[in-house]
């Protein structure tokens, strides 16, 4: 019997959802041929059989999370195991890729029952078990902070009413981990600011000038183009400027990239970013489009809000984020004037970039924006 394994789908990949499986046991398959549908953080993937031969057994269902390595398909007859890592063809992304513009405004992680710092007797961490009751949820009334019999109930009872819980899968699956991951391991600090846009012609792409801001940014301080090896102590100030542009629709939140900014013009530059998120919405933008940003842009002011905390996900150190066009007091000349506004938030990994330099970066971003054309 061959076992065919998940294989290296790349970018460090370990796990994926199995979505659909195209073949059954007993099925005579040709190479290449493919045997079921996967979705990574990325993407949907075809995954194509690597021999010809036939299936005596399939492993795992639909919905089912299979890390790097585990066996999908048993095919008859002797030999060792299919290599885990060679598929005969390519591994095809299919037209159904699962990957958002990240408005990267962040996502809490949960803690698990029994978390270091929880009070509770045994009996009411049984309890808990006993209603699935993760105690890092409940707020305790008990003395000295102990959670009582009645805070489990209470909290059973409120989940009881909202129904099964949803589990995170794909995209979502993604961000919550890369959120957690941002947490726990950058600096982060944020520096706020407005800049006066009066001076902007009627029709203005707001995106496409945030974009040449962040250049302008960079040219004068291009640390924050950065990536960083936290395990290493080691940074890249990378020379190409490829902005990732944080997109949020239903599915969850995408990251397209637009490549050496720097040197496109503006409307090469829309022209870009409508391609990618045309085919975002059609789910057919390849996964390199979605991968390798040197810096990040969240327009969350499309939506709503002034000023936020974007969270700055490894290896980038970087995040610049723009809030609600809105009319504010300004003095002109010693008289107090109405401009249009914009708030920028620039957070940044404070274990690679100093105080200064993100002010500086922020203060040349707002320079530019200030310009009339």
């Amino acid at each position: 019997m061959k076992i065919f394994k998940l294989p290296d789908l790349g970018e460090g990949l370990q796990e994926a959802e199995i979505i659909e499986w195209h073949v059954k046991a007993g099925d005579e398959v040709d190479a290449d041929r493919p045997l079921l549908s996967v979705e990574t953080a990325k993407a949907i993937v075809d995954i194509p059989s690597p021999l010809a031969g036939r299936i005596s057994k399939l492993f795992g269902q639909p919905g089912d999370i299979v890390h790097l390595g585990a066996a999908l398909v048993a095919f008859e007859g002797a030999g060792d195991d299919a290599d885990t890592g060679t598929v005969v063809g390519e591994v095809e992304v299919s037209a159904r890729v699962v990957q958002d513009e990240p408005a990267a405004l962040g996502v809490g992680a949960g803690g698990g029952g029994g978390a270091g710092g929880i009070k509770a007797m045994p009996a009411v961490r049984a309890l808990a078990r006993k209603l699935d009751v993760d105690l890092a949820m409940v707020t305790p009334s008990g003395a000295d902070g102990v959670i009582t019999a009645a805070d489990v109930q209470r909290v059973a009872k409120v989940l009881a009413d909202v129904g099964p819980p949803e589990v995170l899968r794909g995209v979502r699956r993604a961000m919550a981990q890369n959120m957690a991951r941002a947490q726990s391991e950058v600096a982060a600090a944020t520096v706020i600011d407005d800049a006066d846009i009066d001076a902007w012609p009627a029709r203005t792409d707001v995106t496409i000038r945030l974009i040449r801001a962040l250049v302008a940014g960079c040219r004068a301080e291009p640390g924050l183009n950065t990536w960083y090896e936290g395990h290493t102590g080691r940074r890249h100030v990378l020379e190409k400027i490829d902005v990732g542009i944080a997109v949020d629709l239903v599915d969850g939140l995408f990251v397209p990239v637009l490549r050496d900014v720097a040197h496109r013009d503006a409307a090469d530059l829309r022209a870009g970013l409508d391609r990618m998120r045309d085919d975002i919405r059609a789910r057919r933008i390849p996964p390199e489009e979605m991968r390798g940003n040197t810096i990040t842009l969240s327009n969350f002011g499309m939506i709503a809000g002034k000023y936020a905390a974007p969270i700055v996900v490894p290896p980038t150190v970087a995040i610049l984020g723009a809030g609600r066009i809105h009319d504010g007091v300004v003095p002109v000349g010693g008289v107090a004037v109405v401009h249009r506004l914009l708030p920028l938030s620039l957070t940044f990994d404070h274990r690679v970039v100093t105080g200064g330099e993100a002010a500086r970066f922020l203060a040349a971003a707002i320079a530019d924006l200030q310009l009339a054309q």
